[in-house]
């Protein structure tokens, strides 16, 4: 009877507490204030009635569970259920300003607003969140600088502010970041040269802003993780030196759209590279077609297109089993091409047209589009060019 007794109480008591858990006050004040703040600074008339956002109501606590109908998207909270771990919006059509009070959040690792409209600056007071790991502000309309304090958060591992109207220079003091993996700053309206860059990223991808100047050795420097450059669509010049493509990890390079207007190139040592995939197309690259390409072992796509290339397509090309896609077109090569190149049984695909080529019939593809009219190759080589 009495153990009977005891164990209706036991389980009263714990169904009781069970219920008014909503009712206790468990998410850290500040960070109530911060993500007040943050709902106050997005437009009620942006906020669609399905979305994270209008969920989130103040009368009960963020992180209490169960979160049935109110906080039920948006946020997840410590195990303890005390503070906000992580800030992610759907891509609802938000807009409005990233509040300063953003600062608050200071247990925050992601912070993920995609694919929505806020705008203005990015507030400098985000450096505050020094345990923040993810940082994704992309297809958004932030406009101003990329703040200094960024530089801060030497946690962060991925930086995405691509797709905005940031402009201005890059932080001078970049390579701070030690723990940065992945930064992507494309589309924007970014100028100036390249910084020192963080010497552990594995993929940099600077697409389509204003960035300018050479690329100097000193901004790669101990970059020995680097995996993927993709720089396309800026305002570089000058030389793309030899230690460029001698980057260890190097896999893939995307530097088309450029005003390049020379490449070096030397073998990797012991034949050893990753290198898989280069675009140096729509520069102003001048010399011959660079041999050495051809002592990359895993290169399997090349394009050097509408450069100012001249002499003949390197023979070693043609015997490099793993080339698969070759764009040499809208250059000023001459002579006949490699006889494999022109086989029937060929494995590469891609374009030799647009040249001063003798002997690359129209009809076959790689020789399309048709090659130059005479009279421009002669004026190109003041006369006659040499077979």
């Amino acid at each position: 009877m009495v153990p009977s007794i005891i164990s209706f109480l036991l389980s009263s008591f714990i169904l009781f507490n069970t219920k008014n858990l909503g009712a206790v006050a468990l998410t850290s004040p500040q960070d109530i204030s911060a993500l007040k703040a943050f709902k106050a600074s997005v437009k009620q008339s942006s906020i669609q009635p399905w979305s994270c956002l209008a969920s989130w109501d103040f009368t009960t606590d963020p992180c209490a569970f169960p979160r049935r109908t109110h906080f039920t998207c948006g946020i997840t909270c410590s195990s303890d259920s005390t503070r906000v771990t992580q800030l992610t919006l759907d891509p609802a059509g938000y807009s409005g300003q990233l509040t300063p009070l953003i600062s608050l959040l200071t247990s925050l690792t992601i912070l993920d607003l995609v694919d929505n409209n806020f705008y203005g600056p990015i507030p400098s007071s985000i450096s505050s969140l020094i345990n923040l790991q993810t940082l994704t502000l992309s297809s958004n309309s932030f406009s101003g600088a990329v703040p200094n304090s960024i530089t801060n958060l030497k946690s962060l591992e991925s930086l995405d502010f691509s797709h905005n109207y940031l402009s201005g220079y890059l932080p001078k003091t970049m390579n701070s970041m030690s723990s940065l993996r992945r930064l992507d700053l494309s589309y924007n309206n970014l100028t100036g040269p390249l910084p020192k860059l963080p010497y552990n990223l594995l993929e940099l991808a600077l697409k389509a802003n204003s960035l300018s100047g050479s690329l100097s050795k000193s901004s790669f420097d101990m970059l020995t993780r680097l995996e993927v450059v993709e720089l396309s669509e800026n305002l570089f010049t000058g030389t793309l030196e030899p230690w460029f493509f001698l980057l260890p990890a190097l896999q893939q390079v995307d530097l088309a759209n450029n005003s390049l207007t020379r490449v070096e190139i030397s073998k990797p040592s012991n034949a050893n590279s990753d290198l898989v995939a280069v675009d140096l197309g729509f520069n102003k690259i001048e010399g011959n077609t660079p041999l050495h390409f051809a002592d990359y072992p895993l290169l399997s796509s090349l394009s050097l297109r509408y450069n100012r290339l001249r002499g003949t397509i390197p023979l070693e090309y043609s015997r490099k089993k793993s080339l698969r896609r070759l764009f040499l077109d809208g250059n000023f090569l001459i002579g006949k091409p490699p006889p494999a190149f022109l086989a029937a049984d060929t494995s590469v695909s891609g374009s030799l047209g647009d040249n001063c080529l003798q002997a690359c019939p129209g009809s076959f593809q790689l020789c399309m589009p048709s090659q130059k009219p005479s009279s421009v190759c002669k004026q190109a080589y003041g006369g006659k060019p040499r077979s």
